[in-house]
């Protein structure tokens, strides 16, 4: 059955590099920090991020739908032109591929029986229309991923158990509050690609959660939102709107390991508003409209990749980047992009970067008007 194997990546831990847009099937989004660990960073008893298929009923061999492929609870009915979710789905089923049809409608009982689902795909069909019972009797479900389709609504009534929803690249316009209520083990949350605007939040939309990764790339923003949850380590808002970082925009998110600002408009950062992110290790600001380094970064003691590249940045001081004095700062640098930038690179003193790992780990040069 070897059309199944890019399933069982699925059931498995993924690396990716951060602050990229992922493919469905790395639903880890991680590439080695323990924060996206699904058992540790939710605190959910049970998941740890593979269904224990021992303690299941023995599989249902004889049912498969028409044309779908069936094989160690895996059943793979995508890229097959189908209108509805399709019938004779095995009780005993863990993972359900429907990505890539025509399907138009979740209804009531298009899951019936299947309580051992742990991941559900819909990635790229023509959903509009989702039945506030359909995902009832998913009462196991741990992954959803009904990103590229037509919603306009985050879906009602989602299970207990998610732990990861991904739901990018829809035309949601408003995230309503009391939407994500009793998800108490959801920890990661893809939304880009939807036309979201900072008033498409109402206060409390996210009350509750206990996210650890968070991407609202893609949208119509044009401020870092404030009500975010303050448990995040990963918030991505790449590609963006934004024009500055005002004094208090991070004050809420002092557990961020890293932060994705890349693509944006950002023209200011306020003095100190990076003060508020004290376990900060990668912070990305590439592709704006800054015209020096922002203030703060020597006093970020954990940081060690800045991508700055693609601004307006004219000056490198020789303190922008290292505290004055040695054993201060608890990691070294092992990542400064400032390429594309018009510095003249040839005046920045080698003592600039006497906090970095190796000259390797500088990209500079490369200026066109």
């Amino acid at each position: 059955m070897w059309p199944l194997w890019p399933l069982a990546a699925l059931l498995a831990l993924s690396q990716a590099l951060p602050f990229e847009q992922k493919a469905f099937w790395d639903f880890t989004l991680d590439d080695g920090l323990p924060m996206l660990n699904d058992e540790e960073a939710s605190g959910a008893e049970t998941t740890s991020g593979i269904p224990d298929l021992d303690s299941l009923p023995p599989t249902y061999s004889a049912m498969c739908p028409f044309g779908c492929h069936c094989h160690l609870r895996v059943v793979q009915c995508s890229d097959l032109g189908l209108k509805a979710v399709p019938k004779e789905i095995s009780p005993d089923t863990t993972l359900l591929d429907l990505q890539n049809n025509d399907i138009s409608e979740l209804r009531k009982d298009d899951f019936k029986g299947l309580q051992h689902l742990y991941a559900l795909v819909l990635v790229n069909n023509k959903i509009s229309k989702i039945h506030e019972k359909a995902f009832s009797p998913l009462r196991k479900l741990q992954k959803l991923y009904i990103s590229k389709n037509h919603l306009v609504e985050i879906p009602p009534n989602l299970p207990s158990s998610l732990v990861e929803l991904r739901i990018h690249d829809n035309r949601i316009r408003k995230v309503p509050k009391g939407v994500f209520s009793g998800l108490r083990n959801m920890n990661c949350i893809e939304m880009g690609g939807n036309p979201l605007e900072n008033s498409g939040f109402e206060p409390g939309a996210f009350d509750g959660l206990k996210l650890n990764y968070l991407r609202i790339s893609e949208a119509k923003l044009t401020g870092i939102p404030k009500d975010l949850p303050e448990t995040l380590n990963e918030l991505h808002l790449d590609h963006n709107k934004i024009q500055a970082i005002e004094l208090e925009d991070l004050l809420r998110y002092s557990k961020l390991y890293r932060l994705g600002l890349g693509h944006n408009q950002i023209r200011m950062i306020e003095n100190g508003s990076l003060s508020f992110l004290p376990t900060l290790r990668e912070l990305h600001l590439d592709n704006n409209k800054l015209s020096r380094v922002p203030a703060g970064l020597p006093d970020l003691k954990l940081l060690q990749v800045v991508y700055l590249h693609t601004n307006n940045i004219t000056k490198v001081g020789v303190n922008d980047f290292c505290p004055v004095g040695f054993g201060v700062k608890r990691a070294y640098y092992n990542g400064i992009s400032l390429f594309n930038n018009p510095v003249p690179y040839w005046e920045v003193q080698p003592a600039t970067f006497r906090c970095v790992t190796d000259r390797l780990a500088i990209q500079f040069g490369n200026y066109k008007k």
